[in-house]
């Protein structure tokens, strides 16, 4: 199934907060209240879950447990996928740390760095390889994607790194934009960008 990035995101989005549901004992739930927990609109919500074959009922309104499910399926890979971090300075480091457990197909498997003082060792019961050792680690270990949190004047070398290794999607958290390969999916975050949109919104308000 090929869908929108936009409508990936509001899945797992959707998934998430699902989750916290199911959590809070609650077992069925109504478009209108997906709609609210993500402050879109109850037609938008309907639109997506419709894309993805799942229906609900118009008494109860959706299943949350099948639903989970239905998102699981269309997201996750059956056997699940390997991740690594490139960059174990501050932010690789709270990223291994949050991420870590929160989803049992995604797993973050190895961690890499040009520190040898960082090198050889667990990091949050991750273990912490020299960069030298990628292309070795991805095929032992099985990785498809990276996660880059490198300094940005070390951002490019890196990606052709996991580009040569054979990762086949990018997560980068540097704000050097990257040129790469149409067989590797790239997902580029920028945290001033996301500030500057929160600010310009901000300012409209006041």
């Amino acid at each position: 199934m090929n869908l929108p990035d936009k409508t990936v995101e509001r899945l797992s989005q959707y998934r998430r907060n699902l989750l916290v549901t199911l959590n809070n004992g609650k077992a069925f739930i109504f478009s209108h209240e997906i709609a609210q927990l993500l402050h879109i609109t109850p037609v938008q919500v309907r639109r997506d879950i419709m894309l993805i074959g799942y229906n609900g009922t118009l008494r109860k309104g959706y299943d949350v447990k099948e639903l989970i499910n239905q998102i699981g399926n269309i997201i996750d890979t059956e056997n699940g996928q390997h991740v690594c971090i490139m960059g174990l300075g501050n932010l690789g480091k709270a990223i291994l740390k949050y991420f870590g457990g929160k989803r049992p197909k995604l797993k973050i498997v190895a961690a890499f760095d040009v520190n040898p003082e960082k090198t050889a060792q667990l990091y949050a019961g991750i273990p912490v390889f020299h960069i030298d050792q990628l292309p070795q680690k991805v095929a032992e270990l099985n990785i498809s994607i990276g996660i880059i949190t490198v300094p940005v004047e070390k951002a490019v070398e890196t990606a052709e790194h996991l580009v040569q290794a054979g990762i086949k999607g990018i997560l980068n958290f540097s704000s050097k934009p990257l040129n790469l390969p149409n067989h590797v999916y790239l997902e580029e975050y920028d945290m001033i960008t996301s500030l500057e949109k929160v600010a310009y919104h901000t300012k409209r308000n006041n």
